[in-house]
């Protein structure tokens, strides 16, 4: 098991625009993700983008087993590897809610994003994935699919008086586990 060091915004390398993914289901891919998995795990994080560590490729991983400590009042969202992903909007319906993100440690911002989405891609093996999703898993996939194209949440905000820092926006979250 390798941890990760997370790039933090202000990282040119978080800017970038990640590389698809050519090889499937090698042990250098498997590793990658075993490496991002216990990465995000570690950090109670939602969801991990290969270019957070560094590594310039379109790759996620995302989802919770249990509640996260991170985001205890949000639904399970089942955990998934996701390569080369792809994001329809199912409508025009947006919803906005507060995020945080590794990358922008101790802060929280009022994010809008669309209500609905369809989500495709490939997982480890370069079998197809194809899901139509809502909600808070809705909003986990498009921040993570954001780090793959250079862009990072409070680039998404309309107002940038609803950023600021977790614990004075949530005082009963414990600030350590936001960063």
């Amino acid at each position: 098991m390798t941890l990760h060091t997370i790039l933090k915004m202000g990282d040119p390398r978080l800017l970038r625009t990640a590389q698809p993914v050519t090889a499937f289901d090698t042990d250098e891919l498997h590793l990658l993700i075993s490496d991002m998995l216990d990465t995000m795990r570690s950090v109670n994080g939602a969801g991990l983008a290969a270019p957070q560590i560094g590594v310039d490729l379109q790759l996620v991983v995302f989802g919770t087993a249990d509640v996260n400590p991170r985001y205890p009042d949000r639904p399970v969202v089942p955990p998934t590897v996701l390569i080369n992903p792809v994001i329809t909007p199912i409508g025009d319906a947006e919803e906005s809610d507060w995020e945080g993100c590794l990358s922008v440690p101790g802060l929280r911002g009022l994010v809008p994003r669309w209500s609905r989405i369809r989500y495709t891609g490939f997982d480890q093996y370069g079998d197809p994935i194809d899901r139509m999703v809502d909600g808070f898993h809705a909003r986990v996939v498009q921040h993570e699919c954001d780090h793959l194209i250079g862009r990072l949440y409070p680039t998404r905000m309309r107002d940038l008086t609803q950023l600021g820092y977790t614990d004075v926006l949530f005082p009963a979250l414990d600030p350590a586990d936001d960063d």
